[in-house]
C-alpha cells in the first residue's frame, strides 16, 4: 500500500501484526518529522542516496550522522530522530506494529 508523503512515499511491503516492513522514499532536501515513538522500534536501511541522520535522548543533545547506500541505525522508543534526504534517497524501514506511534516535536510540513 502506497501512502504519498509531502516528502516522498512509504510503500507498506508487510503489516502481519508481528512486524512491519516498508519501503520509503524522500526527495532530495525533504526531511520527515522530528520525533520520537512511545512503543515502536524501527531499523532503517539506506538502499540508495544519502541520509542526514539526527538523534538524541532529548532537544539539547542531538547528534548528526551521514547514512550512505548499505548503512543501517535501529531507533530505540523515546529516542528523537529525523532523516533529512541529502540525494534522493530509497530506504527500507523493518519496525514493530505500532504505525500510528509518533510524537512530532517539529515538523516542515505543519503536522505538528
Amino acid at each position: 500500500m502506497k501512502i504519498e508523503k509531502p516528502w516522498g512515499y512509504e510503500n507498506i511491503i508487510e503489516n502481519n501484526g508481528k512486524y512491519v516492513v516498508k519501503e520509503l522514499f524522500m526527495k532530495k532536501g525533504n526531511k520527515c518529522s522530528l520525533q520520537y515513538h512511545e512503543y515502536k522500534k524501527e531499523t532503517v536501511y539506506v538502499l540508495t542516496g544519502i541520509l542526514l541522520y539526527t538523534e538524541g535522548k532529548d532537544i539539547a543533545s542531538l547528534s548528526v550522522r551521514t547514512l550512505n547506500a548499505n548503512d543501517s541505525v535501529t531507533i530505540e522508543p523515546h529516542i528523537i530522530h529525523r532523516m533529512e534526504a541529502l540525494e534522493d534517497c530509497l530506504y527500507l524501514e523493518a519496525s514493530t506494529c505500532e504505525l500510528h506511534d509518533v510524537v512530532r516535536l517539529e515538523d516542515s510540513y505543519g503536522r505538528v
